[in-house]
C-alpha cells in the first residue's frame, strides 16, 4: 500500500467517526444501555468478518491470544463507548468530542505512571496546556448544568487510553480482537444494566436501526480502514489526521441540526486540538517504537 492510499483510509475512517454523534442525536427513545447494545451487536460480527478475512486465520485462538491484556482493553472500550454515548446525549456534540481528544495524554500519563514508559518533554507541555482547555470547558459545564455529561466524556477519554494503555502492556500489535473483546463485554454489560435500572432492550425499530448501523457501518468499517491505513501512516500522523473527526463531529451537527456550541466550548476545544497537533508535530522527529494504535 502507497502511502497517499493510507492517508486516505485514515481520514476516510475519521469521516465516518465524526458522524457518530449525529446518529445518537437522531435516536428518539433508546438511552445509553440500549444502544450500547444494539451497536456492539452490529459491531462485532462485522469487525470478526473483516478480521477473518485480513488474517486468513481462525478468530477463537487470536481473541484467546490476547489474554488479560485483552480483557483490560475490552473493560476500558466499555467505559469508553458508554461514556461517550452518555455525554453526546447529555452535552453539546462540540463539548464531547473535544474531550475525547484529551485520550492521547491521560494514556501518556498512565503509561508514564504503570509502565515506567519515559514521556518526551513536548508531551508534558502539550498536557499541561491541554489542562487549561479542559479547565475552561468543564467550568462552563459547572455553570450550564452539564457536569454530567462533561464527566461522562472524560471517562470516556480514560476508557480509551486504558485501551490504549492495555495494548502496550500486552504488546498487542493488533487492535482488533481486543476491540471485538470490547464489543462483547460491552453487551453483557449493557444487558446487566438494563436489567438495574428496568429501561427497555427493545426500543423503536428505527432506534435499533440507527444503533446497528452505528456498530456496523461507522464503527466497524472506520475500524477496518483506520486499521489498514495505519500499517503506512506514522503513528503522530495519524494522531493529526485523526483530529479530523473532532473537527467535523460539531459541523455535522451544526449544519444539519441547528446545535451550537458555546465560546467556552469552542475556546477549550481550540485549546485541547491544538495540544494534540503541538504534541503530534514534535513527534514527527522521532522513528516510532510501537505500532500505530487507536
Amino acid at each position: 500500500m502507497r502511502y497517499s492510499t493510507g492517508v486516505i483510509l485514515v481520514a476516510t475512517a475519521a469521516m465516518l467517526w465524526s458522524l457518530m454523534g449525529l446518529a445518537i442525536r437522531e435516536i428518539e427513545v433508546a438511552g445509553t444501555w440500549a444502544i450500547l447494545f444494539w451497536r456492539s451487536a452490529a459491531m462485532v460480527p462485522a469487525l470478526l468478518a473483516f478480521f477473518v478475512w485480513r488474517k486468513r486465520k481462525p478468530i477463537l485462538p487470536a481473541l484467546r491470544a490476547t489474554g488479560r491484556a485483552g480483557l483490560m482493553a475490552g473493560f476500558g472500550l466499555v467505559v469508553a463507548f458508554a461514556g461517550a454515548i452518555f455525554a453526546i446525549q447529555s452535552t453539546t456534540v462540540a463539548n464531547a468530542v473535544f474531550l475525547f481528544a484529551a485520550s492521547p495524554f491521560l494514556a501518556a500519563a498512565l503509561s508514564w505512571v504503570v509502565l515506567r514508559e519515559t514521556v518526551r518533554r513536548a508531551t508534558w507541555a502539550a498536557i499541561a496546556i491541554a489542562l487549561i482547555g479542559l479547565v475552561v470547558m468543564v467550568r462552563e459545564g459547572l455553570a450550564l448544568g452539564a457536569l454530567a455529561g462533561n464527566l461522562a466524556a472524560l471517562a470516556s477519554a480514560m476508557g480509551f487510553a486504558l485501551f490504549t494503555l492495555s495494548l502496550r502492556w500486552g504488546r498487542l500489535g493488533d487492535m482488533m480482537p481486543a476491540v471485538a473483546i470490547g464489543g462483547m463485554l460491552s453487551m453483557m454489560v449493557a444487558l446487566g444494566m438494563l436489567g438495574l435500572t428496568g429501561e427497555p432492550l427493545l426500543v423503536p425499530a428505527r432506534d435499533i436501526a440507527i444503533a446497528m448501523a452505528m456498530g456496523a457501518g461507522l464503527l466497524a468499517v472506520g475500524m477496518a480502514l483506520y486499521t489498514m491505513g495505519s500499517q503506512v501512516v506514522p503513528a503522530a500522523e495519524l494522531t493529526l489526521i485523526t483530529m479530523i473527526e473532532s473537527m467535523l463531529a460539531p459541523v455535522w451537527v451544526w449544519l444539519l441540526l441547528g446545535e451550537e456550541a458555546s465560546a467556552g466550548t469552542l475556546w477549550g476545544g481550540a485549546i485541547i486540538l491544538g495540544a494534540v497537533a503541538l504534541n503530534a508535530l514534535s513527534g514527527m522527529r522521532r522513528k516510532p517504537v510501537m505500532p500505530p494504535m487507536a
